[in-house]
């Protein structure tokens, strides 16, 4: 952290994340007591972690407030909305979501045969989602979601990032993009409301595919707001 304020030449760091939970054995305590530090001390403004389940997100809490969290979610991926973020949300800890078009699979123009022209060392091609019977669950799904891209005017990729934006607490998402053109393939995202007749749409939609794990649809209907997507690099 003190390289990087050094490398960025700022006194303060808005917010720093753990990526990963620790592999190596440092119980938590000790490394978001480190983090809590830092905050203390001015040098950033406010921690979050990534990848944390609900039992270190427990523990993290009981030794400082977590300001941020950011879980896998999507379409396909949802296993998330069934315990971290609810209880982020409850506990007022913001959420920014990553993966939102789960690699790829949730785009317009994804398709079977790119998966067979991806690179031998591209790890998609190891990954169950791209690989039968997932495969073709999946891109059902995708194909479920064009009406109501099509009503709309916008992507598929962008009702993929709304539906994410849709949860009670999720206030990003960070989206993606190896080029000007597929941003501007989701951005409608950040101004698109998803209404409760679309999520109930793609709610049947999961149901039927029966692609990804994971509650189909937000509590008490359409819950999103305009957001602001977040754009990172997609490797």
């Amino acid at each position: 952290m003190e390289a990087s304020l050094r490398r960025l030449g700022v006194e303060r760091i808005d917010l720093y994340q753990f990526h990963w939970p620790d592999a190596i054995g440092t119980p938590v305590e000790d490394s978001w007591g480190e983090m809590s530090r830092l905050i203390e001390e001015g040098k950033v403004r406010a921690g979050g972690v990534s990848n944390f389940d609900v039992g270190l997100l427990e523990r993290a809490e009981r030794v400082r407030h977590v300001d941020s969290l950011q879980p896998p979610f999507s379409l396909i991926r949802r296993q998330s909305a069934a315990d971290v973020i609810p209880l982020s949300a409850s506990s007022g800890t913001g959420i920014i979501v990553y993966s939102p078009m789960q690699s790829g699979i949730l785009t317009d123009g994804f398709s079977r045969e790119r998966v067979e022209r991806m690179a031998a060392d591209d790890w998609r091609r190891r990954n169950v989602e791209f690989q039968e019977p997932r495969l073709s669950r999946n891109l059902m799904l995708r194909d479920a979601l064009r009406p109501i891209a099509a009503r709309h005017g916008v992507s598929i990729a962008a009702v993929a990032v709304a539906w994410t934006l849709s949860w009670r607490g999720v206030s990003g998402a960070i989206v993606g993009a190896r080029s000007p053109g597929q941003v501007d393939g989701w951005i409608a995202a950040g101004n698109l409301t998803l209404d409760a007749r679309d999520l109930s749409k793609i709610s049947t939609a999961l149901e039927r595919t029966q692609a990804g794990a994971g509650p189909t649809q937000p509590e008490n209907g359409a819950l999103q707001q305009t957001r602001a997507a977040q754009i990172t690099d997609a490797r």
